[in-house]
């Protein structure tokens, strides 16, 4: 429900550029604002975990996400949706302080299926809400979706400050010391470099489809409504159940060859969409093979991270996230100016030489596996 609010416009992007006469490439940027909100919320809220009580923190992040789906609603122009794209992006971070907090409880040898778990919820809202927000679109127009999007969010908001769990004490800790230790962790452990490599190639590829999406879908020769372009999002699911898969294999110790496979089905998926321009039988099977991988590749990496330094896993999965979302917002905004320029046969050329570099990493990583670093120095900073 809270990852959700990043995706409801992906939809109906060709919707809001006929609303506001802009251009394919300039409405795909209101979803590239989102994500690079998301990036701002990683950064600065989520480190936040280490020191600060999850029960007030994650409505609070909630909160903030309500009050930009307002202005969304209401935007008068793109500048503003903009605008309050970057906010919601912003707040919607609290779906990644409830990770990490899984994670702390959860044993070691069952870390990589809760993640799993998570993840799987995690990754059925981001498909799910393209299938939710075409329907509203359908039926009303993209406006009232931001509206019904508000409204879920706040009884959120409601819930999980009634019914997280409580926690210790927290440590107290500079807010500067502990952005900088995130940073530092970034800098000099190499499993999270590579793993942060991974994720931002991984969610590149993603965010370039699923931000064409509705282009290519809403124009010949589909001319499929909001509502059918929406259901999209429940054959993307499909790929959220190999979720649980990756994080126990992960737990099994076959992560190597586990990054390589899912690369290669995030390359390799382009081929099908990429036949898929004129085949809905190509496009569905790309669709389900490219979030198999990507999905399968997120859950692999966030299971290894995690057994990174236990007391500052929200600082490890900050720097982490930051560098995935980047991937992202990168992606949707090449994307989007790419299927502008070239159509889609580019977009798939694009997305297929992403997926190449995502294999031949994945196969020096194999070769070269790195060793994590002390952490113990980076702690003992603050």
């Amino acid at each position: 429900m809270a990852v959700a609010n990043l995706y409801y416009a992906q939809p109906v992007l060709h919707n809001i550029a006929q609303s506001f006469s802009i251009s394919s490439g300039t409405a795909g940027l209101v979803v590239t604002f989102s994500q690079i909100g998301y990036a701002l919320g990683l950064a600065s809220l989520v480190p936040l975990g280490d020191i600060v009580r999850r029960r007030k923190l994650v409505p609070a992040a909630l909160t903030l996400t309500v009050v930009g789906l307002v202005v969304c609603a209401v935007a008068p122009n793109v500048t503003v949706l903009m605008i309050a794209s970057l906010v919601v992006g912003t707040g919607t971070v609290a779906a990644q302080l409830l990770i990490p907090m899984a994670a702390s409880m959860t044993a070691e040898n069952s870390r990589g299926r809760i993640v799993g778990v998570m993840m799987t919820g995690l990754l059925l809202g981001i498909l799910l809400a393209r299938t939710v927000s075409g329907l509203i679109a359908e039926a009303s127009n993209w406006r009232v979706v931001y509206l019904i999007a508000a409204a879920i969010t706040m009884s959120l908001a409601l819930i999980l400050a009634r019914n997280i769990p409580h926690e210790h004490e927290r440590p107290r800790i500079r807010y500067a010391k502990l952005l900088s230790s995130a940073v530092a962790f970034l800098r000099t452990e190499p499993l999270l470099q590579r793993r942060a490599l991974f994720g931002a190639l991984g969610f590149a590829t993603f965010s370039i489809f699923w931000t064409t999406m509705a282009f290519l879908l809403s124009g010949s020769p589909y001319h499929y409504n909001d509502l059918t372009i929406g259901l999209f999002g429940l054959i993307g699911a499909c790929g959220a159940l190999c979720a649980n898969f990756a994080g126990r294999w992960t737990d099994r110790g076959w992560s190597a060859w586990t990054t390589i496979l899912f690369a290669i089905l995030v390359g390799g998926s382009f081929l099908f969409l990429w036949m898929g321009r004129h085949s809905l039988a190509m496009l569905i099977a790309g669709v389900v093979i490219l979030d198999v991988g990507a999905q399968g590749l997120q859950v692999t990496n966030q299971s290894l991270i995690y057994r990174l330094a236990p007391q500052a896993r929200s600082r490890i999965n900050s720097a982490y996230m930051v560098c995935y979302f980047i991937g992202g917002g990168v992606g949707s905004a090449v994307g989007s100016l790419t299927y502008a320029t070239h159509r889609w046969a580019g977009v798939c050329i694009l997305g297929a030489a992403i997926g190449l570099v995502a294999t031949v990493a994945g196969v020096l990583d194999a070769r070269f596996p790195s060793k994590p670093t002390p952490h113990d120095a980076v702690l003992e900073d603050l």
